[in-house]
């Protein structure tokens, strides 16, 4: 049995021993090398599986906003023809002597192409500034 003065056992049963002192820990992996993170604009110019994801989101976005400013561009086209077809009397009106459609086919037409020309820019600038935030500012 162990004196009060003498030191207690070591061993897997023994009590944890306390220190009394402080000690310093200034690293507690010295000889490790630092560790890189990966940025998306690295996977990007590497050309890594995640570059191509991030890539790939881009276009797809790209596609989708492309494919709805041309529904809506054939949409509006085809809309007039089919309200001529489906209510005869509006192929019957004329505006300072030149039929309506004529002027909804061959006037209006292009003010809406500019305006949706302008709305497609605005709405592809958003989607690379996003992919420039995702990816960062370096790529």
């Amino acid at each position: 049995m162990p004196t009060p003065s003498s030191p207690p056992p070591d061993g897997p049963g023994a009590p944890a021993r306390r220190h009394t002192s402080r000690v310093r820990v200034t690293s507690s992996r010295r000889g490790a090398p630092p560790v890189r993170q990966r940025t998306p604009a690295t996977d990007l110019v590497e050309q890594t599986e995640v570059g191509e994801l991030y890539l790939q989101g881009l276009l797809r976005a790209q596609l989708r906003l492309a494919l709805t400013v041309l529904g809506v561009f054939a949409a509006a086209l085809l809309a007039v023809p089919v309200l001529v077809t489906l209510v005869p009397a509006t192929g019957a009106v004329s505006l300072a002597g030149v039929p309506l459609v004529w002027v909804l086919l061959g006037v209006l037409v292009y003010p809406a192409m500019v305006a949706l020309a302008a709305w497609y820019a605005h709405q592809a600038g958003r989607l690379e500034t996003r992919f420039s935030d995702v990816v960062g500012r370096d790529a």
